[in-house]
């Protein structure tokens, strides 16, 4: 199994590009690509409840989320 970032989706969701969340957040546009790709290893809890915050979610599982690897 594999944790999964869904920001990417999120963001297309509500048409909201990186560089908009990055300002919203005060978070850098490289934690934000960083993120939204997932190429991070460790997720900063700060980080996720600024995305949260800005995109008023209430719930972690819309954030993160299992992926399952595929053999």
């Amino acid at each position: 199994m594999e944790l999964e970032i869904k920001l990417k989706q999120l963001l297309k969701e509500r048409n909201m590009e990186q560089k908009e969340l990055a300002a919203l957040t005060g978070l850098s546009n490289r934690t934000i690509s960083e993120l939204a790709t997932n190429k991070t290893e460790r997720i900063p809890k700060t980080a996720i409840c600024k995305i949260a915050e800005v995109l008023e979610i209430n719930d972690i599982r819309e954030i993160l989320d299992f992926k399952t690897l595929s053999e």
